[in-house]
């Protein structure tokens, strides 16, 4: 049960307490007085900024709760309808009120009187958002954000019937892990044809995406939506050039050594005597679909939890050793019941943090299935929350939220811390393999990364592309970033296998943040093994920037540098390297 505002430790002072943000006869009021108010001097004008704040804030959280809801029971019509309702009712009207409040801030003279290291971050954030608003755009938005749910829905239904079981798709998968190879192939072939089951609904809806996003992009006068998304995500500081020099980093940087590891993969998995039952492992002439995540010497699965008890029992105890108060901060978040980490049939995929922006809370959401991976996500989203706890504080919702560049820095960064701390839930060979398994998966990261960028680029700077050509390019790029895999026979799966990324329909633009970030993530895990009290507390003055400050500036707060070319990628798969001979296979 949701507390009393008067009880709230951010208790509202504008918008009143009773107001329902679900309501716009309750929500247009509160717009007026803002767009009504006489601001005659500096003070007036960050009171109005504040209050602007809150009603963001409440309007953001009535969202957030909504989504979440739909997203944890996409079976439930009436939540459902409550998100749609949301999107369809509620943000088409607001948003030319925010349009216009951008306006009166933008004019104001009282401005002059702020401090300008204060805010000169808001200030360029909201010179951008008065660039690209365009009133025609309004219905396309929200006809995107539908065909987002849609995405949502569809893939939240994908099941598997496998021995008698039905298995939802983060469910089934740790059964890839398993040693016995016709089961992994068998498995892998029930997942990829349930995909293809939807392939052309979702072909419909991602054309019908790129159509309307071309179309808000040109009606914001760009001749493509790359520029107006790089405007949009507010990329100040750095472009698409940019962009397709870190392609081209990762190509010659992090590829020849994402498929060496492939080639030791094979060379491992053909040199396995004898099993324990005195079966002799077939010859394997090419790694194929199914052959990536069993580990390559035979051993049994990591399985490191059988119930999310085990889960967040393990990572608090992980959290426990790099710092006691981020141990504290996930207990407190267990108490509230801000979890929600269980895979479940009718549960949309993938995972999140969600921040519920009036009481500044963090939400976790994900499809926890039993395997290892689950631990790293939780980790990954944990940092997300820490995040959220870290800036909490600051008055101006824009700046309890960093650039995904830096956000993601977070998370990842939290991953890293863990690596030497995995006997939580394995023995020391189980802890290895664990250590192991993260850094090689951040090798395999960072080309898919970049594969995805590319993909987008090429998608947006051309949009009138068919079908046909999206899946050619696609395969090109494959042989640019992609392992050194054997497709024979599963061409057809192959030439869509973009379709399981989520951001390419939800959030588009939003991947090459993940490569950004892993490169600051790994520069303070650089910090870490040296001096880990140092690390962390970087880490968490950084953190406690929100958004503040340009990303330059919360990369150089964390000890990080904020760049994405060869020179910085070269030495830190160097680094990755070193580590990785140290451990055992």
């Amino acid at each position: 049960m949701t507390e009393p505002h008067s009880e709230r430790e951010f208790p509202r002072t504008f918008v009143p307490a009773t107001a329902d943000l679900g309501d716009w006869d309750a929500i247009e009021p509160l717009f007026e007085e803002l767009v009504g108010r006489q601001v005659a001097s500096g003070e007036d004008l960050e009171r109005w900024l504040l209050d602007r704040s809150e009603l963001s804030a409440c309007l953001s959280e009535e969202r957030s709760r909504r989504y979440i809801d739909m997203t944890c029971d996409t079976e439930d019509e009436g939540k459902e309808h409550r998100y749609l309702e949301f999107i369809e009712t509620i943000i088409p009207r607001v948003k030319p009120y925010w349009h216009r409040l951008n306006e009166m801030y933008v004019a104001n003279e009282q401005r002059q009187d702020l401090d300008h290291q204060r805010y000169c971050v808001l200030d360029r954030e909201i010179e951008a958002e008065i660039e690209i608003f365009r009133e025609e755009n309004i219905p396309l938005q929200t006809e995107a954000a539908k065909l987002s749910q849609q995405y949502q829905k569809i893939i939240g239904a994908m099941t598997v019937n496998y021995q008698g079981e039905e298995y939802t798709l983060p469910q089934i998968a740790k059964f890839l892990e398993e040693t016995n190879r016709a089961v992994r192939g068998e498995v892998w072939e029930l997942v990829a044809e349930r995909r293809q089951q939807d392939r052309e609904e979702l072909h419909e809806i991602f054309d019908r995406l790129v159509a309307l996003r071309h179309q808000i992009a040109c009606n914001a006068g760009f001749d493509d939506y790359r520029g107006y998304a790089f405007k949009a995500m507010q990329r100040f500081d750095y472009t698409i050039a940019d962009a397709e020099a870190f392609h081209q980093a990762v190509e010659e940087c992090v590829v020849p050594l994402y498929r060496q590891l492939n080639e030791h993969r094979l060379a491992l998995l053909n040199a396995q005597g004898p099993t324990k039952k005195g079966e002799t492992v077939e010859p394997i002439d090419s790694l194929r679909p199914w052959d990536t995540e069993v580990d390559p010497l035979g051993r049994a699965p990591l399985r490191p939890f059988d119930d999310v008890g085990e889960l967040t029992g393990g990572v608090q105890r992980i959290l426990a050793g790099i710092d006691t108060d981020l141990e504290s901060q996930f207990a407190g978040m267990l108490e509230r019941g801000e979890l929600d980490l269980e895979s479940r049939k009718g549960k949309a995929p993938g995972g999140y943090m969600s921040t519920r922006d009036e009481i500044r809370r963090p939400f976790i959401f994900m499809n926890a299935a039993g395997l290892h991976r689950d631990v790293e996500v939780l980790l990954h989203e944990s940092g997300h929350a820490f995040h959220s706890i870290a800036a909490r504080n600051d008055p101006i919702v824009a700046y309890r939220h960093s650039p995904i560049e830096f956000a993601e820095v977070a998370s990842m960064t939290m991953e890293l811390f863990a690596d030497n701390l995995f006997s939580v839930f394995y023995d020391e060979d189980g802890a290895a393999r664990a250590k192991r398994k993260h850094l090689e998966g951040i090798i395999r990261l960072l080309p898919w990364v970049a594969q995805i960028d590319a993909f987008q680029h090429w998608l947006y700077a051309h949009p009138e592309h068919t079908r046909e050509e999206r899946a050619h390019h696609w395969i090109e790029l494959e042989a640019r970033f992609g392992p050194n895999l054997d497709w024979s026979g599963y061409e057809h799966v192959r030439e869509s296998l973009w379709q399981r990324q989520l951001h390419l329909y939800e959030v588009p633009f939003y991947y090459i943040e993940y490569g950004i970030a892993q490169l600051g993530a790994l520069q303070i895990w650089t910090q870490f093994r040296e001096d880990a009290d140092a690390a962390v507390s970087n880490y968490r003055s950084a953190l406690a920037l929100g958004g503040s400050r340009p990303l330059p500036e919360l990369f150089a707060a964390a000890g990080a540098h904020f760049d994405f070319s060869a020179d910085t990628i070269a030495p830190l798969m160097e680094a990755i390297d070193i580590e990785l001979s140290a451990l055992p296979a």
